[in-house]
């Protein structure tokens, strides 16, 4: 072979170097090799250093390290937000199995960029192999509930029995039931907004071990009662027309399934009626619709002069002589 042939160029040998030394050492070679004044900056930077046993620790080692960490992490996260933007272009993708897609890729992209750094810095990890037993234990017992809520969040994202946009009842810190719509599955939480727009977050272990109420899950419709009394003397079959009028009436009550009008009791002062009607849309609440309904029927009971019964207690006076001769002296 030709002699020229076998001659390296500059920018061969500095791959050539960066191959036999990783770290801060090749990246050194590798600058030295080429530019002078680089080199001499980078001999100065290194000559700041301590030892530590046979460690040789240097401001130029430790600007390199800085360097790399910064720059896996900006490079982790446009190529997490790249594979988020990619997957919400794909149309055969639910919204759950989309954020699980996501999480899974988020997950691998920051697990080869560590790889990827440790390898290019140089770090032998066979040096932490006397630390990594008690390490990990230590690790293992702080970090038990986070990756139990991690492992939690991506099972119900598998098996979908929760996902964003679902409307789940949750319980205040009173104790008292409300409902609120998933907004965001996280890491360690799901968000969960209710109509007062409060934001309630659940750790997702949580919902594996616990029952959860959720009624979106089959299907979006939703049925409510609302309780009516009406008066003993009032007309039953014009009251249950009446209701039903109501029922219909209403914007987000559907019509399939029809409301139902059912005799529930009678009470101490009144025949006690239960309107049930089906809306699909609980996220937007109940107290409104619910609200919409009672106010068509008041003012239907008006027209038809419906008595809306209430409660009247009778008074009797075993001795009334003596509390008029009190009373009126």
């Amino acid at each position: 072979m030709h002699p020229i042939l076998q001659q390296k160029t500059p920018q061969a040998r500095r791959v050539s170097m960066m191959t036999e030394a990783s770290g801060a050492e090749g990246i050194k070679r590798a600058a030295t090799s080429g530019n002078k004044s680089v080199g001499r900056l980078i001999d100065t930077l290194d000559s700041y250093s301590i030892d530590i046993g046979k460690t040789h620790i240097s401001l130029w080692d430790a600007l390199v390290v800085a360097i790399v960490v910064v720059g896996i992490i900006v490079v982790a996260q446009l190529v997490s937000r790249f594979s988020g933007y990619l997957l919400k272009r794909i149309k055969g993708l639910d919204d759950a199995q989309r954020l699980l897609a996501d999480k899974l890729a988020t997950i691998g992209v920051w697990a080869l960029a560590i790889l990827i750094g440790i390898d290019f810095l140089g770090i032998d990890l066979t040096a932490l192999a006397v630390f990594s037993g008690a390490f990990g234990l230590a690790i293992g017992f702080g970090l038990q509930k986070t990756f139990g809520n991690l492992i939690a969040g991506i099972i119900l994202l598998m098996d979908r029995s929760i996902k964003p946009g679902d409307v789940i009842a949750v319980n205040d810190a009173s104790g008292r039931e409300s409902f609120g719509q998933i907004r965001k599955i996280g890491i360690r939480a799901i968000s969960v907004t209710t109509r007062d727009m409060k934001e309630y977050l659940i750790p997702n272990e949580n919902l594996m071990i616990n029952q959860v109420e959720n009624w979106s899950y089959s299907t979006r419709n939703v049925r409510v009662r609302v309780p009516v009394g009406v008066s003993y003397h009032a007309d039953l079959e014009l009251v249950e027309k009446l209701m039903m009028d109501a029922a219909v009436g209403a914007p987000r009550v559907l019509v399939a399934p029809e409301p139902k009008i059912m005799l529930a009791g009678f009470g101490e002062s009144s025949v006690d009626f239960e309107i049930c009607f089906w809306i699909a849309d609980p996220e937007e609440g109940i107290g409104p619709v619910r609200s919409d309904v009672l106010k068509r029927l008041w003012y239907l009971f008006k027209e038809n002069r419906i008595e809306i019964p209430f409660p009247q207690r009778d008074v009797h006076l075993k001795n009334a002589d003596e509390f008029t001769r009190i009373a009126c002296p």
